[in-house]
């Protein structure tokens, strides 16, 4: 009877220690994936600003008629740990489309979506248009961390004029996005 009763003590333990060791086991995962690239520059670029939204707002189609513009949004390339100890103090950054350039103007940034009759303007810091495909004013840098500042805005495309000059699209409302890369050239 004895043995019985230590059997059933332990058969207990046991598995009171599965049930417990179940709950643990299991109690939710996931993933963690990191990534990124080893470059060849005297600074790196911030995570927080080389894959970035800036946020244009609602616009009124009013604003945009005959060539009109949007505020201006500000945003930043962040530039980390600069080391410009082998004498590169410059950079100048190259924006070019991940989609499709305007139809109204080549240097600037065409969109996608269904609104219409406009596109997207980058600028430098000090106001000046970058088109794109053309490298910025160079911008002075110092040893550790720097701001490089822009901004962007939408853009109306104006009326057609001359002839054989292909009809531009009336500003139409709707959501629309686009996408620019750049590349940073150290000088």
């Amino acid at each position: 009877m004895k043995l019985n009763k230590i059997m059933l003590a332990a058969v207990m333990a046991f598995g009171i220690s599965s049930v417990a060791q179940a709950a643990v086991v299991d109690q939710g995962s996931g993933k963690v994936t990191f990534t990124g690239s080893i470059i060849d520059a005297p600074c790196s670029i911030s995570p927080k600003t080389s894959d970035q939204t800036v946020e244009l707002g609602q616009i009124s189609k009013f604003e945009l008629k005959n060539g009109g513009k949007s505020s201006p949004r500000n945003f930043t390339v962040d530039l980390e740990n600069c080391d410009l100890s082998e004498g590169k103090n410059k950079v100048t950054l190259t924006f070019t489309s991940a989609g499709s350039t305007s139809t109204a103007d080549s240097g600037l940034l065409g969109i996608t979506g269904h609104a219409k009759g406009a596109s997207i303007a980058i600028t430098d810091g000090a106001g000046s248009l970058i088109k794109l495909g053309t490298k910025s004013n160079p911008q002075q840098l110092q040893d550790g961390n720097n701001t490089l500042n822009f901004s962007a805005y939408l853009q109306g495309h104006t009326a057609a004029t001359g002839e054989g000059a292909a009809p531009v699209e009336p500003v139409t409302e709707g959501k629309f996005q686009a996408v620019a890369d750049f590349t940073l050239a150290y000088q």
